[in-house]
């Protein structure tokens, strides 16, 4: 598994990490949960993604690797306002909550990156959530500070000197962070995390998207309709259900300042799908260009911001 420096944070991370978003929200038994893990940590990757609003998904991660705390970087996210906890969202002292508890259910003493959790700007530019998350930092609880989101909210917290990673939507069909965050990424040296890299299979019919996906991916889907695009027209053979995700994969890996691409999966079949896609590399320069330049034609005639 190919490893990359996780910006100025001094750690490395591999290029495939785990979203923990489909096992909790999708409610995947915990002993798949455990398979999952388990084979992703044998295979070199190590970087597990989390948050505190994917129900279920914190307690089943803790319960499956607890045990190899010592072998991945651990992310989670907060902000949110929960029924058990109390305060308001995006407060201090519900952050401060959000933490303990993130700590509880994940099982370990700390955790290597905290995030906040999409917060809009006006948040940001308060200042209160994020400071809760230094005096975490400062208490030991969480390594390192940061943001996850898109659009301007993510352009103002990669400037934020208390930031140290970010995490941002990049895909073929999602490519308004890469123009306008990445760049900052790189001058300020954040750890970045792409979401979304296969982009919710926007090939696949919505009518066969598995839960709440069915509606999650309906804006990618329309967009790569739009974009007009086939496998052939970026020199690939085979079936497009087949060869899209490794395009589209390949195609946020590719990309300057990435560091590593979480893909969110129940099947440890398609785990094993990724990990191959992942060791092929970068997409041919021909391929990269013509979805960057399918993309603006299609998005031409309105601005496709960062999907939140």
């Amino acid at each position: 598994m190919e490893m990359r420096p996780f910006g100025k944070t001094g750690l490395q991370v591999s290029v495939l990490g785990f979203g923990g978003a489909p096992v909790g929200l999708l409610e995947t038994e915990q002993q798949q949960i455990t398979n999952i893990l388990h084979t992703l940590l044998d295979r070199g990757v190590n970087l597990i993604d989390t948050a505190a609003s994917y129900a279920g998904s914190e307690e089943a991660i803790g319960k499956a690797v607890s045990g190899r705390r010592d072998q991945f970087v651990l992310v989670s996210k907060c902000g949110q306002a929960f029924p058990d906890l109390v305060g308001e969202e995006w407060t201090a002292p519900l952050i401060k909550q959000t933490v303990d508890r993130s700590l509880r259910r994940l099982q370990t003493d700390h955790l290597d990156v905290m995030l906040l959790h999409s917060c809009s700007l006006d948040v940001l530019q308060k200042g209160e959530a994020l400071g809760a998350l230094v005096e975490a930092r400062e208490a030991g609880k969480i390594r390192f500070v940061g943001y996850s989101g898109d659009n301007e909210e993510a352009v103002y917290a990669a400037e934020l000197p208390e930031v140290a990673v970010i995490e941002t939507s990049v895909n073929l069909v999602d490519q308004y962070n890469l123009d306008h965050v990445l760049p900052i990424a790189r001058e300020n040296e954040l750890g970045v995390i792409a979401k979304r890299p296969i982009a919710n299979a926007a090939w696949k019919d919505l009518q066969t998207q598995p839960g709440f996906y069915a509606e999650y991916a309906r804006t990618y889907t329309e967009r790569f309709a739009r974009m007009q695009l086939t496998p052939a027209d970026l020199g690939f053979e085979g079936a497009p259900h087949d060869v899209w995700p490794e395009i589209a994969l390949r195609f946020t890996l590719s990309q300057p300042g990435i560091h590593t691409a979480i893909i969110g999966t129940t099947r440890v079949d398609h785990l094993q799908q990724n990990l191959q896609a992942a060791a092929h590399g970068p997409l041919p320069a021909e391929a990269i260009q013509r979805l960057r330049k399918r993309f603006a034609q299609a998005s031409a005639r309105e601005l496709w911001r960062g999907e939140i």
